[in-house]
Order: structure tokens, then sequence, then C-alpha cells
């Protein structure tokens, strides 16, 4: 096997866990979502406690959405490396 085909193989299998590992995480941010919209009503009509759970769950929520963009940004990234390598096999 060539070496590119090798490089493409990597690429691929990379490519392959970064979509997994984001299903992943889309799911735990759809959790999260609903806690924090849960939080979010709690903290219009509660306390100070409820405010600062508020918080805490949207904040939850913006590192789960800084996740996701963090790996699409890597995907896309690989992506554009294995096209550039498979225009070289032409």
């Amino acid at each position: 096997m060539k070496r590119i085909h090798r490089r493409l193989f990597r690429l691929n299998e990379k490519i392959i866990e970064l979509e997994r590992e984001t299903r992943q995480v889309e799911a735990e941010l759809e959790h999260h979502r609903a806690i924090n919209e849960d939080a979010q009503r709690d903290a219009a009509i509660g306390n100070y406690i409820d405010r600062e759970e508020a918080e805490l769950t949207a904040a939850d929520v913006r590192g789960f959405e800084k996740v996701i963009a963090d790996l699409g940004e890597r995907r896309a990234k690989l992506v554009e490396k294995r096209d550039t390598l498979l225009q070289r096999l032409d």
C-alpha cells in the first residue's frame, strides 16, 4: 500500500472518530439544554440560589456548544487535508 493510501486511511479513521465524538457531545448537549431550560424558568420566579444555578447550567451549555464547534473545526481541517491528498492521487 502506498504511503498516500495509508495517510488517507488514517485521516478517514480520524474523521469518523470526530463524527462519533460529536454525536455523543450533541446528545449530552441536548440533555444539558433541557436542564438549562428548567433552571432558567426556576430562576425567573425563584430566589438567588435558582439564579446561580441557572448561570451554572447556562455555562455548561455554552461549554458543550464550544466543544462541538471545536470538533467541527478539527473535522473540517482533516477533510480539507484528505481532499488535498485525494487530488494528488489523480
